[in-house]
């Protein structure tokens, strides 16, 4: 907290993620009204999961490659131009669903060059001893915008609508833009060899090709939260199921990561002595999979926050359990491009799932499709906990052993 820039950049990655996650909060749930369909619903999911798996590897590239503040700021610009579009068409009723889900694919695209970047630029604001204590601070922050800005999203749009979250959004990527352009950062290191970018992102996908715990984490990833994606069901969930509107949308999706703000210590206290993390990982997996039925069957709307605050703290727990095993098998020269293609996963994953889960849905409604697709998350846990592989084993720590 003594250092200028890292108190200027917590600052505004804090409020632009408040606007960001309302602002996926409010699409989903716009394009629900507009269009009365889940299937078109998943629609928002297709168009995030397109961005990513196409450009994230060039985002990666980048950002082992030119100036990070600069890469973050072209991106934040495009994507306040973005939502500024779209309030400005909502709030004068011309916004039709393709337009939200066009700029879906837009602050997607910005966001898969924001990324990479963003987690990489860290180190060159506080001292290499500080590191750990900077990404302690910003993750909780992460949460606690996941949290506000889905409450805040459903406040909105009972007060004026989704225009009014997506002015809200424009105005956190301002700040963040002019907090950019006062940072103080040293230039990226020059390699010795300059290579082409395809051969920069090559060079990535070759470690993680010679990295087995990292390729299993990202399968594991995208199989859990392809199958058990909830977001786009919330919807319907809130506004046909549980009958509680906007207001009750807002909280339903905000309830996950109060939960995993709950589960904080839980977690650090869990990856920091547990010398078994990857059993811990699978059972985490699995629990929210449970969580997942216990909302898709809640009755009240009471019990559906139960549900979803046990999603959270579950998700947690896996999630950071698989991100801090990424970072720590990955060395810093290469950190961009490998949390690119990992961002594949963990981000596209449920982009992905979105899709397939709102189809599903479409045909046999949002309690029967989450129920299903809990089973199967269960059911992936449950096959790599019971055959012997590097998740499975892993303790905490990585072997040197690139073979």
């Amino acid at each position: 907290m003594r250092n200028r820039d890292f108190n200027l950049y917590w600052a505004g990655v804090v409020a632009s993620q408040i606007g960001t996650r309302g602002t996926v909060a409010a699409n989903f749930f716009q394009v629900y009204d507009l269009t009365g369909s889940i299937a078109y619903t998943g629609l928002v999911g297709a168009a995030q999961a397109v961005a990513l798996v196409v450009l994230s590897p060039l985002g990666g590239a980048l950002a082992d490659r030119v100036d990070r503040r600069r890469l973050l700021q072209g991106a934040q610009t495009v994507a306040l131009l973005v939502a500024g579009l779209l309030a400005w068409l909502t709030l004068t009723g011309n916004a039709l669903a393709w337009h939200v889900v066009l700029s879906v694919v837009l602050t997607t695209a910005a966001a898969t060059f924001d990324q990479p970047a963003r987690q990489a630029l860290i180190p060159a604001l506080v001292p290499r001893n500080q590191i750990a204590q900077a990404i302690a601070l910003l993750n909780p922050s992460r949460e606690l915008a996941i949290l506000l800005g889905p409450l805040m999203s459903g406040l909105l749009i009972t007060v004026d609508g989704p225009g009014l979250m997506y002015a809200v959004d424009t105005a956190t990527y301002a700040l963040l833009v002019v907090i950019l352009a006062l940072l103080r950062t040293p230039p990226l290191p020059r390699p010795e060899e300059r290579r082409t970018v395809v051969q920069s992102i090559m060079e990535g996908a070759r470690y993680i090709g010679h990295r087995p715990l990292i390729y299993t984490l990202m399968s594991l990833d995208l199989a859990a939260t392809v199958f058990s994606a909830y977001r786009v069901l919330l919807p319907a969930l809130a506004v046909d199921v549980l009958q509680v509107g906007s207001t009750g949308y807002g909280i339903l999706s905000a309830a996950p990561s109060a939960g995993a703000l709950l589960a904080t210590y839980s977690v650090f206290r869990t990856v920091e002595r547990s010398t078994r993390q990857g059993k811990v990982l699978l059972a985490a997996t699995a629990l929210y999979g449970v969580a997942a039925i216990l909302l898709a069957f809640s009755p009240v709307f009471a019990m559906a926050i139960v549900a979803a605050l046990l999603l959270g703290g579950f998700d947690a727990m896996a999630t950071t359990i698989r991100h801090a095993a990424v970072q720590i098998d990955t060395p810093d020269e290469i950190r961009g491009r490998v949390t690119a293609f990992y961002q594949m996963s963990s981000r596209g994953g449920p982009a992905l799932g979105d899709v397939v889960v709102g189809a599903f849905a479409g045909l046999v409604g949002p309690v029967v499709a989450l129920s299903v697709g809990a089973v199967a998350t269960i059911a992936v846990a449950a096959g790599f906990s019971v055959n012997d592989n590097v998740v499975r084993s892993y303790s905490g720590m990585v072997s040197d052993d690139h073979a």
